[in-house]
């Protein structure tokens, strides 16, 4: 473990990678055009969340810094993941409803790649050591990518989101029998491949034919915590609920993702 990054180790066949639940600003605080706006579009809570995975046996891998500092789960080069649609970038200059995150001027070249060496590389450096242990020990492990947003985000996607969307890389990411066996598990309020098909870390990582199976999963925040009518600094984050109705739904997903990487699912 570090400052920034903690890493927990388990022997099960599965890695749960959490990118997104940081909200430290890297020292860069002051160029925010506030730190609430900085840490707007966290995965709330993520991390509380899954803390069940350890009991599995899972090996969590999670990075405290926020995805406005920089995004480790998109494309390093810059290249977008969703060309044509709203998206942000490695180093987002925009909140997911498109405010503008930074007081004078974004980010330039010098510093994106400080930022690259200082946060991306080491955290992707720690998900390939950790599925390269397991696949090593079990020759099949599933990266389960968690992920969360707020229900609606108009500028990202219309209506109301289902509560569990699955991203496969349009099924290329998994063997699509672990990929049905969870959304059946989720039921009906439930999408494949929909508006999230898989980041940067599903679609790098995910090679059946290597024995590694990425399976992203972007959960609707209702699920887990009371979302407002308005987001302000008055009213956003809100607690983790006490008891979400979709926890036991979460463990017999991450418990799937064990028995089919052992063989037994």
């Amino acid at each position: 473990m570090t400052g920034w990054l903690h890493i927990q180790r388990g022997e099960a066949p599965l890695v749960v990678a959490l990118p997104h639940g940081g909200t430290g600003l890297g020292g860069i605080e002051d160029r925010f055009v506030s730190p609430w706006l900085a840490r707007r579009d966290a995965d709330w809570h993520i991390a509380e969340l899954y803390a069940f995975a350890a009991d599995l046996g899972a090996t969590t891998i999670a990075t405290q810094v926020s995805r406005s500092v920089i995004d480790v789960n998109r494309d390093p080069s810059g290249a977008s993941l969703y060309p044509g649609m709203a998206t942000t970038e490695l180093c987002p200059t925009t909140t997911f409803d498109g405010d503008r995150l930074y007081r004078c001027f974004d980010p330039e070249e010098d510093e994106i790649s400080w930022r690259r060496r200082t946060f991306f590389d080491p955290y992707h450096a720690a998900v390939t050591a950790e599925l390269e242990r397991l696949n090593a020990t079990h020759g099949k492990v599933v990266l389960y990518d968690a992920h969360s947003i707020r229900s609606r985000v108009p500028r990202l996607f219309d209506g109301e989101l289902p509560q569990f969307n699955i991203g496969t890389n349009s099924g290329a990411s998994c063997d699509q029998p672990l990929a049905r066996q969870v959304a059946g598990i989720c039921g009906s309020d439930c999408v494949i491949d929909g508006r999230f098909k898989g980041g940067w870390t599903t679609r790098h990582y995910g090679h059946p034919e290597r024995g590694i199976h990425a399976v992203q999963m972007e959960l609707a925040m209702r699920g887990y915590m009371i979302e407002p009518a308005e987001v302000t600094p008055g009213t956003w984050p809100t607690p983790l609920l006490a008891q979400p109705e979709i926890l036991p739904i979460l463990h017999a997903v991450l418990t799937a993702c064990i028995a089919f990487a052992k063989g037994s699912a």
